[in-house]
């Protein structure tokens, strides 16, 4: 059994609202279970410079964690001067996953940021804020395609991600705060409602694990996906 109750292949409680904030082109507030998660997407008329005058857009992500978005007070990374490892290396991962699910070309030469901000935190939050990233990246394209200013959609499939691990021997999808901690293998998987794998980060936490396991834990994910896809159409088209 597993401490949240839920049989291991369901879902915690998925909600997504748009339009939760005045000014971004594109904004929602994701909630997996007792995650939530507020994603705001900017559109600039500007690209870094590495790809100015290439005709490519760009699409890029920031993510933070509120200081009492954990049981405890964390310190703003703004106040240590500088931010930890661990955001650094989880907005590249949103930024590549959402870049994966873009048409760079139909897009056009400008940027679109995603900022994720992690109001409560229980769990998934990276993979919360890549699912939620592209329902308010979805709303901001949305905005070009009704202007003119992109002709051709450049999101033709939802990109989403969920957790998945070993726990107590048995594999789970969508692994919560007390799951996560204890479990023997834990995995985050980003994919396209169409089953196409983006990015897998996959480790032994305290158990080796078999090919068939790894195997297992992609199904449910896919699963999970194809679950969260649906919601982001919902929400998008609303």
């Amino acid at each position: 059994m597993r401490p949240s109750g839920r049989d291991l292949s369901e879902m915690r409680p998925v909600s997504i609202e748009t339009g939760v904030t005045k000014h971004a082109e594109g904004s929602c507030l994701i909630r997996i279970g007792d995650t939530h998660v507020m994603c705001t997407a900017t559109i600039e008329d500007r690209v870094p410079p590495f790809i100015k005058g290439s005709g490519l857009g760009w699409v890029t992500a920031e993510y933070g964690m509120l200081p009492r978005s954990t049981t405890s007070r964390m310190r703003r990374e703004a106040a240590v001067g500088k931010q930890g490892g661990r955001t650094v290396e989880i907005q590249r991962l949103i930024g590549r996953s959402l870049r994966a699910g873009i048409d760079r070309v139909a897009l056009g030469e400008r940027q679109i940021t995603v900022d994720c901000d992690v109001l409560q935190a229980d769990g998934g939050t990276r993979c919360a804020s890549i699912t939620g990233g592209w329902v308010a990246l979805r709303l901001a394209v949305n905005k070009l395609l009704k202007t003119g200013d992109v002709i051709t959609d450049p999101m033709p499939d939802p990109v989403a991600a969920v957790s998945c691990g070993i726990y107590a021997g048995q594999p789970l999808l969508d692994l919560d705060y007390p799951e996560d901690s204890e479990a023997g293998v834990d995995g985050n998987f980003v994919m396209t409602a169409k089953g196409q794998l983006i990015e897998v980060q996959m480790s032994a936490e305290g158990a080796t694990f078999s090919r068939a396991q790894m195997d297992q834990l992609i199904d449910l994910a896919e699963s999970g996906v194809r679950e969260l896809a649906t919601i982001q159409m919902a929400a998008a088209n609303a």
